[in-house]
């Protein structure tokens, strides 16, 4: 019968700590979305759909010192503009992925000190995220721009740097489909 009672007291202890638990909200969902500035991952990952860019494949001085044009970002994984943000960097990659460096970087990742070199991310960044800079393939800023930047205004500055002819002038840049490359080596009966 004691035994009884103390399985009995075990039982309501188990359901009043697990009630407990979730009043505090330890057992509750993270909340977080596209509208909002709540953690809820990579958001290259999640909003984007090309987790494939962070972490960067190339440091910033690495980039400089190869001669390559260099997109930097900055951004946050808690900011709504970041999140929205992530997109527009996502779709440039595309036509440019081969051509340009992609670095995203955390802003509060970059460490604090006194002076930067230009082949450090400090030396560019201002305290906004999220922030975009353009740097041609000899290191010279084409492009610095803090917040919301459209696909349209980084293109421009890449058709610029790569000498290509303005959007009104040229056809949509894009990868051919797979099936297309593919039909030009099967014999059409």
């Amino acid at each position: 019968m004691k035994q009884l009672r103390w399985r009995h007291w075990l039982g309501w202890a188990a359901i009043a700590l697990i009630l407990c638990i979730g009043w505090l909200g330890l057992g509750s969902p993270a909340l977080a979305g596209l509208e909002d500035d709540h953690y809820d991952g990579n958001i290259f990952a999640l909003y984007a759909g090309n987790g494939s860019l962070v972490p960067p494949r190339i440091a910033l001085s690495q980039s400089i010192r190869e001669g390559r044009p260099t997109l930097l970002v900055f951004y946050v994984d808690d900011s709504a503009d970041c999140k929205r943000f992530s997109s527009v960097i996502s779709q440039l990659q595309a036509p440019y992925g081969r051509v340009v460096n992609f670095i995203p970087l955390m802003a509060d990742a970059i460490p604090v000190q006194k002076d930067y070199e230009p082949t450090e991310a400090g030396y560019y960044f201002q305290g906004v995220v999220p922030q975009t800079v353009v740097l041609d393939g000899d290191g010279t800023v084409r492009l610095n721009e803090a917040g919301q930047v459209s696909y349209e205004a980084i293109d421009d500055v890449m058709r610029e740097i790569f000498d290509l002819l303005p959007r009104s002038q040229s056809e949509e840049l894009r990868r051919r489909p797979i099936n297309e490359v593919n039909s030009e080596l099967v014999e059409m009966r």
